[in-house]
């Protein structure tokens, strides 16, 4: 299978890139036994963040040991005072006062983002127990924006199996702008490459083809593809494309005869996040696709939220595409 094959890769590339990842929901027993995991399996180094006494009494009582892992106590750490230091810089003019950037800064999402941004880490996985606002909050206010990227968004990896997709926006982005599609579709290009190890073929998609119906929503995607050409040149880029002209070659002669894309796509960018949601779980639940994912991007450096209903495997292959996104 090639889905399990990949996840093996992205493993496998994880252990020779010997990450730092930093795990900020400490208190939570899949945290735990996931940082072990990962440990003994030689993924990636780990820190859990947060109150020691509490993370140490959780271990004893589930059984999991702690050897090899790192904890760091923001309220202990005599890195408080200079990260309360660089994030009051960073929101002061948005009217923060010092002793709120303090305060906020012994919130080990908060101090574990620092952490990154400082290089003391190379990634943040959290979400388990952490909302997803909460998650992305601490990694665009503290880490910030890629360079040129104006919005942080997620994908899906999609694995049949005999080929990988990546779908985007499937979970954060409600309504893009074409702005804001555009470069949805140059982040995931370049994290499908990373991921998966092959060229992406992105296919910005539309209830149009090439003109085949006019609509402002169709609009939105024809802007949005040169928006995407033009920051891009260098990457395989076409709409407005609906979905079979997309990915089945013989539609693509008749419906795109001059597309780039040529019905080879596998990057798939929707118009909004309805259509992304939707297309992700119709592949996954009717097609039988495994779905990896949400994966965050756009940030300058990974900070990865999980869904609150992740099994420890689930954090374990996160950390591992954390890892290999990492690379630059």
């Amino acid at each position: 299978m090639i889905g399990l094959t990949l996840l093996e890769n992205i493993k496998e590339k994880a252990k020779q890139l010997k990450k730092h990842i930093v795990l900020p929901d400490a208190l939570d027993e899949r945290t735990l036994k996931a940082g072990r995991k990962i440990v003994d399996e030689k993924i990636a180094e780990i820190t859990l963040i947060g109150d020691e006494e509490k993370i140490y009494s959780l271990a004893e009582k589930i059984g999991v040991n702690l050897s090899g892992i790192r904890i760091v106590n923001p309220l202990k750490s005599e890195k408080l005072s200079d990260f309360a230091h660089i994030f009051y810089n960073l929101r002061k003019h948005k009217g923060i006062s010092f002793e709120e950037a303090k305060e906020t800064m012994k919130n080990p999402l908060f101090f574990g983002a620092m952490m990154v941004r400082e290089g003391m880490a190379d990634g943040s996985v959290a979400g388990s127990i952490s909302t997803t606002a909460d998650v992305l909050r601490a990694g665009i206010q503290v880490v910030g924006l890629m360079d040129g990227i104006s919005i942080v968004s997620s994908f899906f990896l999609i694995v049949f199996p005999n080929k990988v997709y990546s779908f985007a926006d499937c979970a954060v982005v409600p309504n893009p702008t074409a702005e804001q599609l555009a470069d949805i579709a140059i982040s995931t290009a370049i994290n499908h490459k990373k991921l998966v190890g092959e060229e992406p073929i992105v296919a910005m998609l539309s209830f149009s083809t090439k003109g085949s119906a006019q609509h402002e929503m169709v609009d939105k995607v024809i802007e949005a593809t040169k928006i995407a050409k033009q920051k891009r040149p260098d990457l395989i880029i076409d709409g407005e494309l609906q979905l079979d002209a997309a990915i089945v070659p013989e539609v693509a002669k008749r419906k795109a005869p001059d597309s780039p894309v040529a019905g080879n796509a596998n990057v798939l960018i929707f118009p909004n996040l309805d259509a992304g949601n939707i297309g992700y779980k119709m592949a996954q639940r009717m097609a039988g696709a495994e779905a990896l994912g949400p994966i965050v991007q756009g940030l300058k450096k990974p900070c990865f939220d999980l869904s609150r209903g992740c099994s420890v495997e689930d954090i374990v292959n996160v950390v591992a595409i954390n890892c290999v996104m990492g690379q630059t």
